[in-house]
């Protein structure tokens, strides 16, 4: 008897997507209590995951399979040390996850480095089944050549069958487009086509007899104002036949319920592990139909598992021994604090942000009190801020959060910062081209530290900058002279990544402009490690600044408003309103 001709089949598919390394929840660490319940306001964390799995696994009566969809890395100081030592994704085996897939985030160390990752958790005890359909590798760069071996070996797959409770379930993945376009550190990885690989999927898993085909896309899904939603996940429901569930990730999209395309239910969970999502699917007579659908909140109604909780704690002492405690900082301290929130949306309101001004202030008081040549300008974009500063006290973890992306040559996590010299209307031409580049990608958005620029509105593309002042620590104005003849140089600091992009500003501007940073004495720069800025010169090598540390010594240098012993946020920045420069002319 086929299984098409048997009573119906429930499948229950748990899911997350783009947790970040969000092991202690979203919130101000010092509040987070998954033990207990119902006495703090913290939502999310892999402990409280491990209890819903669990629970829902207990109370299931059909079969449960658990799934990420990507971006599962990334985002916190455990991330730091996922090479060496491998802790999530065997934790993450130890919660219940069956199969996760790679996004773009998994790449920010690079491709050697993602598969150093792989390869420590395997050492360290079992993982789920990890998943990356599209991925190409060159045949002349070796620097993929380890992350190829472990596709050789199946220790990384494109697709993934299991036979579970007699309901032969077939797995694939997918990086989208926006999703490669922004894992700058994947080359030479790269990923095909994202509907010509799902077609070919597709076709292979029912070669083989899956019952079910669901397919983990970090692709996404995003409103779309005149059709309701769009995005690459929509358009792979559209294009490709034979997906029965599509379980996106990339855009941190909350769904409430499935976004039925085609007749396929495409579901997002949010992000940070706030909540889990619940798919039930009913396999009748070969048909697959959703029978319900919910959100499960992480949040502190639930205890959670002591063991998961156990193990995690003591990472956060591996953290605290090995990335703390050499910097002079302590996991748990409290260092800071704010009754008001700083936020930065690359989705939302991107151009009244008080979070962006608050980082770049931060990075160009740093810059300039710890390097001997300091900077005229500094700069952030909303693409790098990856969290919000939430109200309450604040830890180094909870800071780090905010600023956690990439790593340098040294010991300490995140991109190191950098500086470039430009001339005055080299600097004029890279304001012209971000005040247009946002307005189709708001994670190019930039907030300014150390300038005041007017701007005319009504200017033509590229000719809207009246006038750039240059404004020092002591309030001193200096007026940029962009005409073709001034050869002054301007400084601008930024992480090493962000300032990569200035290097093509004419791909940005269609030709129109083209920018070559330069170091002090006018020399090109070829390559950014070169514009590492140096922190302490007299200390041999270079000894690299971060974001992250520059919010930590801008908060430290901050009053203490309520005689508690601990630094207040100034006030300043509660309701900071920018438009894309400080001062704009009426």
């Amino acid at each position: 008897m086929t299984l098409s001709a048997q009573p119906a089949r429930k499948i229950v598919l748990l899911f997350t997507n783009d947790m970040h390394s969000r092991l202690t929840g979203f919130g101000p660490e010092s509040y987070y209590s998954p033990l207990t319940a119902n006495d703090d306001k913290t939502t999310g964390g892999f402990s409280r995951i491990a209890a819903i799995i669990s629970n829902e696994k207990r109370q299931s009566d059909g079969t449960t399979v658990v799934l990420d969809a990507g971006d599962f890395l990334m985002g916190t100081l455990f991330q730091h040390l996922e090479p060496k030592t491998g802790f999530q994704l065997p934790l993450m085996k130890r919660m219940g996850y069956d199969v996760v897939c790679i996004g773009n985030h998994e790449f920010d160390f690079g491709p050697g480095k993602l598969a150093e990752i792989v390869t420590s958790a395997g050492k360290k005890g079992p993982t789920p089944e990890i998943l990356l359909g599209n991925a190409h590798f060159s045949s002349k760069d070796t620097r993929d050549d380890a992350l190829e071996e472990l596709f050789n070996t199946g220790t990384i797959k494109r697709s993934y069958i299991v036979d579970r409770d007699g309901i032969k379930i077939g797995f694939f993945s997918l990086m989208g487009k926006v999703a490669d376009d922004n894992a700058a550190f994947a080359p030479p990885v790269k990923f095909s086509k994202q509907i010509p690989a799902a077609k070919k999927m597709v076709k292979e898993l029912k070669k083989a007899g899956c019952d079910i085909i669901i397919c983990l896309s970090h692709s996404g899904i995003d409103p779309d104002k005149n059709e309701g939603w769009g995005g690459e996940d929509v358009k792979l429901a559209e294009k490709v036949e034979g997906i029965d569930v599509i379980i996106s990730g990339h855009t941190h999209t909350l769904l409430e319920k499935p976004l039925i395309v085609n007749g396929i239910p495409v579901v997002q969970a949010g992000a940070y592990g706030r909540f889990v999502g619940k798919l039930s699917l009913i396999l009748e007579n070969g048909n697959i139909s959703v029978e319900n659908s919910s959100l499960i909140p992480a949040d502190d109604r639930i205890t959670g598992d002591p063991v998961v909780n156990e193990l995690i704690e003591k990472q956060i002492e591996v953290v605290n021994n090995e990335i703390l405690k050499p910097l002079g900082m302590t996991y748990g301290k409290s260092i800071a604090e704010t009754d008001f929130l700083l936020v930065c949306d690359e989705m939302g309101d991107v151009e009244n942000s008080n979070l962006g001004p608050f980082v770049a202030d931060a990075i160009h008081t740093y810059v300039n009190i710890h390097s001997a040549s300091g900077t005229d300008l500094s700069m952030v974009a909303a693409g790098v801020i990856r969290e919000k500063i939430l109200r309450g006290l604040q830890t180094a973890p909870d800071i780090f959060r905010v600023m956690s992306m990439g790593t340098g040559n040294d010991n300490v996590p995140g991109y190191p910062l950098a500086r470039v010299y430009v001339t005055g209307k080299e600097l004029k031409s890279i304001l012209e081209t971000l005040n247009v580049a946002w307005k189709s990608t708001p994670a190019n958005y930039c907030y300014y530290s150390g300038i005041r620029v007017d701007t005319d509105p009504e200017g033509g593309l590229l000719k809207k900058i009246k006038r750039i002042d240059i404004i020092d620590s002591e309030g001193a104005v200096k007026n940029v002279d962009f005409s073709k003849k001034n050869e002054t140089l301007y400084s601008i600091t930024a992480n090493s990544y962000m300032l990569q992009f200035i290097g093509i500003i004419k791909k940005m501007s269609f030709g129109l402009i083209n920018v070559v940073p330069k170091d002090a004495g006018g020399n090109k720069i070829t390559d950014m490690k070169n514009a590492v800025i140096d922190m302490d010169e007299n200390r041999t090598g270079v000894q690299e600044g971060k974001e992250w540390l520059a919010l930590m010594e801008y908060l430290g240098s901050m009053k203490d408003i309520n005689g508690n012993g601990i630094p207040d946020i100034d006030k300043k920045y509660q309701n900071v309103i920018r438009s894309f420069f400080p001062v704009t002319s009426e």
